[in-house]
């Protein structure tokens, strides 16, 4: 008598339920993202729009205090979230992102003020357009991204130490090589990235606490990778005002 786990029509229905779970955890992933964006995109309009509280962010000689603390608190966030990932609750972390996404909306508030609305706009339909092409490769591909994705990372590492040079540089020809290296990491890091949130969801026990945790997660590096896009694909398209 064959064994029952290797019935052709039991592994199936396994793969099938595997590729359900996944399906829903992606779903899952990308409603939080879709979220955390909206959340940011009306905090930073709302902020632009409103001189009473865009005042709290700029004062008569540049950033205020409260300013400072917007424009880096989000690497604080993510590293707490990050670090804190097996300390903290499910709840803590949806908390978490949510206030980040907020605090992101009201730094963003800035770019609102440099560049053109309609400038803004198609700049953000291009990125939601490549981020999509690429976040839908990512998940049909049959190939192995993690080499690929390996290459994306030093790239992003290199990407950051000639940020940091140039700030005191101040070469233009250098910010322009950056951020056509930026799109192009950013554009490779979604489809790896996909990838390897579909196979994290393969694996994870839908409704407990550490598949709720390992969602806010994926949600939180999604949204950063359309971020970090939106803004180096915005020094190229972005009209100033």
């Amino acid at each position: 008598m064959n064994d029952f786990n290797q019935n052709p029509f039991n592994v199936i229905q396994q793969k099938a339920d595997t590729a359900n779970v996944a399906k829903t955890f992606v779903a899952n992933v990308f409603s939080w993202m879709f979220l955390a964006l909206t959340a940011t995109a009306v905090t930073a309009y709302f902020f632009a729009a409103t001189p009473s509280l865009l005042a709290l962010l700029i004062g008569e000689t540049g950033l205020s205090p409260l300013g400072w603390i917007v424009m880096l608190a989000p690497i604080g966030f993510v590293l707490l979230m990050s670090l804190g990932f097996n300390r903290l609750s499910a709840g803590a972390l949806t908390i978490l992102f949510i206030v980040y996404s907020i605090i992101m909306g009201m730094s963003l508030s800035f770019i609102l003020l440099v560049y053109t609305q309609a400038s803004i706009a198609t700049t953000f339909a291009i990125t939601a357009g490549m981020f999509g092409i690429m976040a839908v490769a990512g998940y049909t591909t049959k190939v192995d991204l993690s080499r690929f994705g390996s290459i994306m990372m030093m790239g992003l590492v290199g990407i950051i130490i000639a940020s940091l040079v140039n700030m005191f540089i101040g070469s233009s020809q250098m910010d322009y090589i950056i951020s056509f290296i930026g799109v192009l990491v950013f554009t490779g890091l979604t489809a790896w990235d996909v990838q390897k949130i579909k196979r994290i969801g393969e694996s994870a026990e839908m409704g407990s606490d550490s598949a709720r945790k390992l969602t806010i997660m994926g949600a939180l590096t999604l949204y950063l990778d359309f971020i970090n896009l939106f803004l180096f694909l915005l020094r190229f398209l972005g009209n100033r005002k």
